[in-house]
This record gives C-alpha cells, sequence and structure tokens, in this order.
C-alpha cells in the first residue's frame, strides 16, 4: 500500500477534526480503500510495461 501523501493526510485531518459527520472506521476505511486501488493502478500499469511517472 502506498504511503500517506499530503493530501491525504490533510483530508484525514478535516475529517477527523473539523468535522464528525461520519464515524472515524468509515473515513480509515476508504483511506485504505483509495490507496489500495492506487496500487493495483501501478501494478496493473507496470506488468503491461507502461512507463510510471
Amino acid at each position: 500500500m502506498i504511503a500517506l501523501t499530503l493530501p491525504e493526510i490533510r483530508r484525514l485531518l478535516i475529517a477527523f477534526v473539523l468535522t464528525r459527520l461520519e464515524p472515524a472506521d468509515h473515513t480509515w476505511a476508504w483511506s485504505r480503500w483509495r490507496r489500495r486501488q492506487h496500487q493495483a493502478r501501478l501494478s496493473h500499469y507496470r506488468r503491461r510495461g507502461h512507463p510510471l511517472t
């Protein structure tokens, strides 16, 4: 899984500190899902020999 990026950290801080619309476990699950999707996308392109920038 990819490391947390600055925009992701910012989004998590806003979700946890400034708003309490969603439960914390939902916010963490969404973050993990997003990072897994990114890793899957990188693997997909890497397998097909596309240059990653």
